[in-house]
């Protein structure tokens, strides 16, 4: 029982996990829903492809920035009534959002709104340090960011015509409320004992800041691609229902990924079950250069079947990469920090991505996703080696 007199779940227990997964999500849900944004905003606001890309860019640089700020009071800060203030701040200006039309309005607010959900993230990702086999926490956490992604993005791009981007926002506002509803259930989490890897860690500093790139180079490589994932299926003269499904149902796939985590855990190590779906995931993105074959009928489509591979890998990478952050520290400061990391890439990958794409481009900028993958593979290797050996 917590002072709220409600049941708590124990600390360490599945039901625990997934409560904890919501809490790191809601401030970074509109993620997950990224094409059936930015492709709403196109649609159904008029906004150019630099315009909405750089309003979802802008959502997650403002991520950053309150995941950033997290760092310095995830210490200090009774996380429980921090996280009701924020979710609470994010239902207002999701609210806000459904009435503003035009590109530097909704650029700034939803500035605003990644700011105030960077931070949940934040504190979210620091309770979450303090649970046992961490990997697995975050395993739950991608399980729901890509079951429920997959759900928004059957079925949001379809209500865009119809109700406009009212739709998306009222997703959004959906989860906020029900997150909400989940907190008196979460026990108290106070900062676990430092182990000795953890309190060493300030001699491990450049272990910390490669697992921080790493983390950095693989969301800004994928996000950069998710973000106009319906733009490459359009380029290849794909109907718009198969986009969303193929979409939807790469999202729902993607759960074995993150369900490989939770069952693995670190059993096999990290260095190499991670650094064979990096490349896997390269390759898949890579295969989306040829997403207009379709030899057999949909269930043979390239684009199809790239967007099930790439779901996969994501959700099991991430999954690691932000444990190896979480490891090197036991208050949260570190995996507040792997946060910012993350978020730091995500709101990069369409920032650059909208100036690579431009008159869709599409061929380039999956080119220079596969090579960030590439870099964040030599960057993940030594801090995973490191946590592996230790």
């Amino acid at each position: 029982m917590n002072k709220f007199n409600f049941p708590t779940a124990a600390p360490n227990g599945e039901i625990a996990r997934v409560l904890l997964a919501f809490l790191a999500t809601a401030g970074l849900f509109y993620v997950n829903i990224m094409p059936a944004l930015v492709d709403g905003l196109i649609e159904g606001l008029g906004f150019s492809n630099r315009d909405a890309g750089m309003v979802g860019s802008a959502n997650v640089y403002g991520a950053a920035l309150g995941a950033f700020a997290a760092v310095f009071v995830v210490k200090r800060i009774n996380w429980r009534l921090a996280a009701v203030a924020l979710l609470i701040g994010l239902i207002v200006i999701d609210f806000a959002s459904m009435l503003l039309k035009n590109p530097p309005a909704l650029i700034a607010t939803r500035f605003l709104h990644g700011s105030v959900g960077g931070m949940l993230v934040g504190i979210g990702f620091a309770v979450i340090s303090r649970t046992s086999e961490v990997d697995r926490t975050f395993g739950y956490l991608l399980t729901i960011q890509f079951g429920l992604g997959g759900l928004g993005l059957m079925f949001l791009p379809s209500l865009v015509p119809t109700y406009g981007t009212t739709a998306l926002f009222m997703s959004l506002i959906a989860f906020s409320v029900v997150t909400l509803l989940m907190l008196p259930f979460l026990a108290e989490y106070p900062p676990r004992e430092q182990t000795v890897l953890a309190a060493g860690h300030d001699g491990n500093k450049k272990f910390i800041a490669l697992a921080l790139l790493a983390t950095f180079l693989f969301q800004a490589a994928n996000m950069g691609v998710y973000a106009f994932a319906i733009g490459v299926g359009r380029h290849a003269q794909l109907d718009m229902n198969f986009i969303s499904s193929a979409l939807g149902v790469g999202a729902w796939i993607a759960i074995v990924g993150s369900v490989l985590v939770i069952l693995m855990s670190t059993r096999f190590g990290r260095m190499w079950p991670v650094g064979i779906a990096i490349v896997m995931t390269a390759a898949s993105i890579w295969a989306l250069h040829f997403s207009n074959i379709k030899p057999g009928g949909w269930e043979t489509s390239v684009y199809l079947w790239s967007n099930i591979v790439w779901g996969i890998g994501w959700a099991f990478i991430i999954s690691y990469l932000l444990g190896m952050c979480s490891e090197f520290d036991t208050t949260g400061q570190m995996a507040a920090l792997g946060g910012f990391a993350s978020k730091m890439g995500l709101a990069s990958g369409p920032a650059v991505a909208a100036f690579i794409v431009g008159d869709d481009n599409y061929g380039l900028l999956l080119d220079v996703s596969v090579v960030a993958l590439a870099l964040c593979l030599i960057a993940m290797v030594v801090p995973a080696r490191v946590l592996d050996t230790r």
